[in-house]
């Protein structure tokens, strides 16, 4: 199978890197690119490709050069070729528009997918068949973790929960990082202590059955000092308000942004 990248940017040479353990063969186009990964073919202009059918072409520019760019390959699929697009607020039907109507998969990588530890969802036109669905969801499973939504608000409504995720946890990694540092730890022995902490946890819920409120519970004694530094977290619900509100703000931004 052969595919082809428009573009080639911080998230698509990440997701790229992964996509490469399959048995695909990829091509980039992209003049602001010096090198590509190894066994990938780097072509600068779109002509040095205009004699090859590919069996996906992936829209991985920006957003607003989506008009303007992708409409130049609309020849270039074979019979039974997709178009597969990480461009954030793209619509699938501005993208069946510039990709002369052929089958659209939308899908929204979150950060850690750079390290095959992501979460994406993935959400398709009417007419994308169960084997462009297979294949662009054994895509994506190189990079993580896949969840397949109905419709594009559920895409909205995932950018707002693990598409902007990243940012929430590193800002609260911030936060946390500097409260140990207040209590008189330095900076690196915080961070390892914050970041271990994340992670171990983190870990230890992805592989228990267990609720969250169960785990916490866990750890939990009455009068202890977990539920002394519990009840200043969210004793009256501060901290889940200020999430609610959080992923309100960056869906509705989501929407603002279709």
């Amino acid at each position: 199978m052969n595919i082809l990248l428009v573009g080639c940017g911080k998230m698509g040479g990440a997701l790229l890197e992964n996509w490469k353990r399959g048995d695909e063969a990829f091509a980039i186009v992209d003049p602001f690119l010096d090198s590509a990964p190894e066994g990938v073919a780097l072509h600068e202009k779109r002509e040095e490709v205009a004699d090859r059918q590919f069996d996906v072409i992936v829209a991985a520019i920006k957003p607003q050069m989506i008009d303007e760019v992708m409409p130049d390959y609309s020849d270039m699929f074979t019979s039974k070729g997709y178009l597969l697009s990480i461009a954030a607020g793209c619509s699938i039907a501005r993208l069946k528009k510039v990709s002369g109507g052929k089958p659209v998969i939308r899908i929204m990588p979150n950060l850690p997918a750079a390290i095959g530890a992501g979460v994406s969802a993935l959400c398709a036109s009417e007419d994308a068949t169960e084997a462009q669905l297979a294949h662009a969801r054994a895509m994506m499973e190189r990079t993580g973790t896949v969840i397949t939504v109905e419709d594009e608000d559920a895409i909205d409504r995932f950018t707002a929960v693990a598409g902007s995720g990243p940012g929430y946890v590193f800002e609260l990694a911030r936060a946390y990082t500097e409260a140990a540092m207040a209590l008189g730890f330095d900076e690196d022995q915080a961070r390892a202590m914050v970041l271990g902490t994340l992670q171990g946890t983190v870990a230890m819920a992805a592989g228990s059955g267990e609720k969250l409120e169960t785990l916490r519970n866990s750890v939990t004694s009455k009068g202890g000092t977990t539920a002394a530094g519990l009840n200043a977290l969210n004793g009256k619900g501060e901290l889940s308000a200020l999430l609610s509100a959080t992923l309100e703000a960056a869906y509705d931004r989501a929407v603002e942004l279709r």
